[in-house]
Protein backbone atom coordinates (compact mmCIF):
# COMPACT_ATOMS: atom_id res chain seq x y z
CA UNK A 1 0.00 0.00 0.00
CA UNK A 2 1.39 3.55 -1.03
CA UNK A 3 0.24 6.50 1.38
CA UNK A 4 2.39 9.43 0.18
CA UNK A 5 1.00 12.96 0.79
CA UNK A 6 2.95 14.66 -2.23
CA UNK A 7 1.27 13.69 -5.59
CA UNK A 8 4.27 14.23 -8.03
CA UNK A 9 6.31 11.90 -5.63
CA UNK A 10 3.49 9.13 -5.11
CA UNK A 11 3.00 8.60 -8.60
CA UNK A 12 6.62 8.18 -9.14
CA UNK A 13 6.64 5.37 -6.96
CA UNK A 14 3.34 3.73 -8.30
CA UNK A 15 5.00 3.66 -11.52
CA UNK A 16 8.29 2.44 -10.25
CA UNK A 17 6.69 -0.51 -7.89
CA UNK A 18 4.45 -1.12 -10.94
CA UNK A 19 6.87 -1.77 -13.00
CA UNK A 20 8.84 -3.35 -10.84
CA UNK A 21 6.12 -6.13 -10.23
CA UNK A 22 4.41 -5.03 -7.01
CA UNK A 23 0.36 -4.50 -7.25
CA UNK A 24 0.04 -0.81 -5.68
CA UNK A 25 -3.22 0.00 -3.73
CA UNK A 26 -3.12 3.81 -3.08
CA UNK A 27 -4.21 5.68 0.11
CA UNK A 28 -4.77 9.36 -0.24
CA UNK A 29 -4.20 10.12 3.75
CA UNK A 30 -3.71 7.99 7.24
CA UNK A 31 -8.14 7.46 7.54
CA UNK A 32 -8.14 5.84 3.91
CA UNK A 33 -4.93 4.24 4.64
CA UNK A 34 -6.59 2.84 7.88
CA UNK A 35 -9.63 1.67 5.90
CA UNK A 36 -7.15 -0.34 3.20
CA UNK A 37 -5.40 -1.86 6.02
CA UNK A 38 -8.72 -3.60 7.42
CA UNK A 39 -9.81 -4.35 3.89
CA UNK A 40 -6.80 -7.08 2.96
CA UNK A 41 -3.10 -8.10 4.02
CA UNK A 42 -1.00 -5.84 2.47
CA UNK A 43 3.03 -7.41 2.20
CA UNK A 44 4.23 -3.78 2.31
CA UNK A 45 3.59 -0.36 3.07
CA UNK A 46 5.29 2.81 2.09
CA UNK A 47 3.99 5.55 4.20
CA UNK A 48 4.72 9.40 4.13
CA UNK A 49 4.84 10.41 7.99
CA UNK A 50 4.46 14.08 7.30
CA UNK A 51 0.96 13.35 6.81
CA UNK A 52 -1.07 15.16 8.68
CA UNK A 53 -3.89 12.58 9.80
CA UNK A 54 -0.75 10.15 10.61
CA UNK A 55 -2.61 10.13 14.09
CA UNK A 56 -5.68 7.72 12.15
CA UNK A 57 -3.01 5.02 11.87
CA UNK A 58 -1.83 5.07 15.47
CA UNK A 59 0.76 6.78 15.05
CA UNK A 60 3.92 5.65 12.69
CA UNK A 61 5.34 3.72 15.87
CA UNK A 62 2.05 2.66 16.84
CA UNK A 63 -0.72 -0.28 15.49
CA UNK A 64 1.80 -0.33 12.13
CA UNK A 65 4.71 -1.50 14.63
CA UNK A 66 2.82 -4.71 16.06
CA UNK A 67 4.51 -7.74 14.60
CA UNK A 68 0.95 -8.98 12.56
CA UNK A 69 1.36 -5.27 10.57
CA UNK A 70 3.29 -5.87 7.31
CA UNK A 71 6.39 -4.17 6.99
CA UNK A 72 6.42 -0.07 6.81
CA UNK A 73 8.75 2.00 4.33
CA UNK A 74 9.30 5.08 5.63
CA UNK A 75 9.41 8.82 3.76
CA UNK A 76 9.06 12.25 4.81
CA UNK A 77 7.73 14.81 2.45
CA UNK A 78 10.56 13.01 -0.65
CA UNK A 79 12.65 12.10 1.96
CA UNK A 80 13.53 8.15 2.14
CA UNK A 81 14.13 7.61 5.45
CA UNK A 82 14.45 4.03 5.84
CA UNK A 83 12.00 1.18 7.32
CA UNK A 84 10.45 0.76 10.44
CA UNK A 85 12.15 -2.16 11.12
CA UNK A 86 15.87 -0.84 10.48
CA UNK A 87 15.48 2.43 11.68
CA UNK A 88 17.98 3.69 9.40
CA UNK A 89 17.60 7.09 7.42
CA UNK A 90 18.80 7.16 4.06
CA UNK A 91 18.12 10.45 2.50
CA UNK A 92 16.30 11.77 -1.11
CA UNK A 93 14.19 9.50 -2.65
CA UNK A 94 16.57 6.42 -4.63
CA UNK A 95 14.09 4.15 -6.92
CA UNK A 96 16.45 1.66 -6.75
CA UNK A 97 17.30 2.15 -3.09
CA UNK A 98 13.34 1.77 -2.16
CA UNK A 99 13.01 -0.75 -4.16
CA UNK A 100 16.08 -2.71 -2.71
CA UNK A 101 14.66 -2.27 0.48
CA UNK A 102 11.09 -3.26 -0.68
CA UNK A 103 12.40 -6.42 -1.86
CA UNK A 104 14.22 -6.91 1.69
CA UNK A 105 11.42 -5.69 4.17
CA UNK A 106 8.76 -8.06 2.45
CA UNK A 107 11.37 -11.46 2.29
CA UNK A 108 11.64 -10.76 6.24
CA UNK A 109 7.99 -10.52 6.65
CA UNK A 110 7.46 -13.83 4.86
CA UNK A 111 6.03 -16.54 7.09
CA UNK A 112 7.82 -19.95 7.66
CA UNK A 113 5.71 -22.37 5.85
CA UNK A 114 5.65 -26.40 5.44
CA UNK A 115 7.64 -28.11 2.33
CA UNK A 116 7.50 -26.21 -0.55
CA UNK A 117 8.29 -28.15 -3.53
CA UNK A 118 10.88 -26.50 -5.94
CA UNK A 119 10.30 -25.36 -9.53
CA UNK A 120 13.32 -26.67 -11.72
CA UNK A 121 14.63 -26.54 -14.97
CA UNK A 122 18.09 -27.58 -15.54
CA UNK A 123 20.60 -26.03 -13.34
CA UNK A 124 18.05 -23.10 -12.95
CA UNK A 125 15.82 -23.68 -9.33
CA UNK A 126 13.10 -21.52 -7.98
CA UNK A 127 12.31 -22.43 -4.35
CA UNK A 128 9.03 -21.46 -3.95
CA UNK A 129 9.12 -22.14 -0.35
CA UNK A 130 11.69 -18.81 0.45
CA UNK A 131 10.59 -17.33 -2.89
CA UNK A 132 14.30 -17.83 -4.04
CA UNK A 133 15.99 -18.68 -7.36
CA UNK A 134 19.02 -19.68 -7.84
CA UNK A 135 21.30 -20.88 -11.55
CA UNK A 136 23.97 -23.84 -10.45
CA UNK A 137 25.25 -22.37 -7.27
CA UNK A 138 24.78 -18.66 -7.94
CA UNK A 139 22.14 -16.44 -6.04
CA UNK A 140 19.55 -14.81 -8.80
CA UNK A 141 18.12 -11.79 -6.61
CA UNK A 142 14.45 -10.87 -7.80
CA UNK A 143 12.03 -8.61 -7.20
CA UNK A 144 7.94 -9.68 -6.87
CA UNK A 145 7.38 -9.15 -10.48
CA UNK A 146 10.73 -11.23 -11.79
CA UNK A 147 9.56 -14.00 -9.79
CA UNK A 148 6.38 -14.17 -10.93
CA UNK A 149 7.48 -13.95 -14.18
CA UNK A 150 10.13 -16.80 -13.59
CA UNK A 151 7.78 -18.71 -11.95
CA UNK A 152 5.44 -18.46 -15.04
CA UNK A 153 8.11 -19.39 -16.89
CA UNK A 154 8.65 -22.47 -15.32
CA UNK A 155 5.51 -23.70 -14.86
CA UNK A 156 5.30 -23.38 -18.89
CA UNK A 157 8.95 -24.78 -19.93
CA UNK A 158 9.56 -24.90 -22.86
CA UNK A 159 6.55 -23.43 -24.19
CA UNK A 160 6.01 -20.23 -25.91
CA UNK A 161 3.87 -17.45 -23.63
CA UNK A 162 2.60 -14.40 -25.03
CA UNK A 163 2.73 -11.13 -23.79
CA UNK A 164 -0.55 -11.31 -22.73
CA UNK A 165 -0.18 -14.64 -21.16
CA UNK A 166 2.55 -13.28 -19.17
CA UNK A 167 0.73 -10.03 -18.23
CA UNK A 168 -2.24 -11.74 -16.93
CA UNK A 169 -0.03 -14.30 -14.90
CA UNK A 170 2.33 -11.07 -13.42
CA UNK A 171 0.07 -8.22 -13.53
CA UNK A 172 -3.15 -7.77 -12.04
CA UNK A 173 -4.12 -5.09 -14.03
CA UNK A 174 -2.85 -5.73 -17.72
CA UNK A 175 0.39 -4.05 -18.47
CA UNK A 176 1.53 -2.35 -21.56
CA UNK A 177 3.67 -4.29 -24.19
CA UNK A 178 6.94 -2.26 -23.26
CA UNK A 179 6.74 -3.63 -19.37
CA UNK A 180 6.57 -7.01 -20.59
CA UNK A 181 9.81 -6.57 -22.51
CA UNK A 182 11.47 -4.89 -19.88
CA UNK A 183 10.48 -7.21 -17.16
CA UNK A 184 11.90 -9.50 -19.34
CA UNK A 185 14.91 -8.25 -20.32
CA UNK A 186 15.92 -7.69 -16.60
CA UNK A 187 15.08 -11.58 -15.63
CA UNK A 188 17.09 -12.72 -18.77
CA UNK A 189 19.97 -10.39 -17.84
CA UNK A 190 20.15 -12.07 -14.15
CA UNK A 191 18.82 -15.56 -15.70
CA UNK A 192 21.41 -16.14 -18.19
CA UNK A 193 24.64 -13.98 -16.87
CA UNK A 194 26.79 -16.59 -16.34
CA UNK A 195 25.32 -19.47 -18.09
CA UNK A 196 24.44 -20.54 -21.64
CA UNK A 197 20.60 -18.92 -22.13
CA UNK A 198 17.22 -19.98 -21.27
CA UNK A 199 15.09 -17.45 -21.80
CA UNK A 200 14.61 -16.94 -25.49
CA UNK A 201 12.57 -14.62 -27.79
CA UNK A 202 10.24 -16.11 -30.57
CA UNK A 203 9.50 -12.71 -32.68
CA UNK A 204 5.54 -11.64 -33.21
CA UNK A 205 4.75 -14.83 -30.50
CA UNK A 206 6.11 -14.13 -27.33
CA UNK A 207 8.88 -15.41 -24.89
CA UNK A 208 10.07 -19.23 -23.52
CA UNK A 209 12.03 -20.99 -21.00
CA UNK A 210 14.17 -23.89 -22.37
CA UNK A 211 17.68 -25.46 -23.05
CA UNK A 212 17.77 -25.51 -26.81
CA UNK A 213 16.75 -22.94 -29.54
CA UNK A 214 13.65 -25.43 -30.39
CA UNK A 215 11.13 -22.75 -32.13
Amino acid sequence: MLTLGDERTAQLLRTTLRLAGYRVVPARNGAEARLRLTERRFDLVVLDVTLPDLHRLGGARGSLAEPARPPVLLLAGGEFLGSMRSGAGHGPVQTEEILATAERLVRAAEPASGPVPALRYDDLVLDEASCRARRGRRPIPLTPGEYRLLRCLLLHAEQVLSKEQIGRHVWSDLPTVGAVERLVSRLRRKVDEEGDTLIHTRRGFGYWLGRHARF
